[in-house]
């Protein structure tokens, strides 16, 4: 039966072929849904990560991202993800900081790991030592704090809007009115109690009404201002409406009209 989920190629006994290649830099490892994941030293992640490229063919850093678990004393996660073009094979390098620990870069053996430091220390704040452009990259200029922390605030610190007296964006301190906090989380086709605005259009109001007002009960009664002219007809044909001198025209008889036919 076909899957279309990318084959990925079994490596029976890789995780203790791994962990003896990795020796004192191996902390745990953990086998699951095919997906091998292997915790080492974050002192010793730039060794580990030449091991699983040079040794066992993992050519292409993927991606490094992060998870946060602000009630451990080493909050971060940062997982490396690595492909094996030649063993179709993919593995996860994984290790823990803080705040104030610096993790060693990888751009010394992927250059394109500096662009994905950058966007973990741009979400978390999590440093590298050895990155020498280690600046902000999704986030705006004089952003503050780290967007994708379990603590960060979901409405943020500063919002910005543009300024029409200023004539450029401008930012300014988080400001949500009451009007948009207050949910009624009920069902959408019950209908809240309270009346929005807009709601009295919805009951019958009395011709230029201001204000809601009963509706008339019968046919509304139109009053001419005058009465109504004399209606032209034309049930003769002399009667065309255009005058006298079209109705002479039209009480002669066309040639081409056909001739009554003789009795005997």
């Amino acid at each position: 039966m076909s899957q279309h989920l990318p084959s990925i190629k079994d490596r029976p006994d890789f995780a203790a072929t791994c962990k003896a290649a990795l020796g004192a830099s191996y902390v745990a490892h953990k086998d699951h849904v095919g997906e091998l994941t292997v915790t080492v030293k974050r002192e010793a992640i730039v060794e580990a990560a030449q091991i699983l490229r040079d040794q066992f063919g993992y050519q292409q850093l993927m991606e490094i991202a992060a998870a946060d678990y602000p009630a451990r004393p080493e909050r971060f996660d940062v997982n490396y993800h690595f492909l094996s073009l030649t063993e179709n094979h993919r593995i996860r390098l994984k290790l823990t900081t803080d705040e104030a620990s610096p993790v060693p870069s990888l751009t010394g053996l992927w250059p394109v790991a500096g662009w994905l430091e950058r966007e973990v220390f741009d979400m978390y704040g999590v440093t590298f030592s050895g990155n020498s452009d280690l600046r902000r990259i999704l986030t705006d200029y004089g952003f503050e704090g780290y967007p994708l922390r379990k603590d960060f605030p979901q409405t943020g610190y500063v919002e910005l809007r543009y300024s029409e007296a200023e004539k450029r964006v401008v930012y300014e301190p988080v400001s949500l009115p009451q009007d948009f906090r207050t949910f009624d989380f009920l069902m959408p086709w019950e209908g809240p109690e309270y009346r929005l605005p807009g709601d009295e259009k919805a009951e019958p109001q009395a011709p230029g009404a201001p204000s809601p007002a009963p509706a008339p009960s019968g046919p509304l009664k139109v009053e001419a201002k005058a009465p109504p002219p004399t209606p032209k007809v034309t049930e003769k044909p002399s009667d065309t409406g255009a005058g006298a001198a079209a109705n002479v025209e039209a009480n002669k008889k066309s040639r081409a009209a056909p001739k009554p036919r003789k009795t005997k």
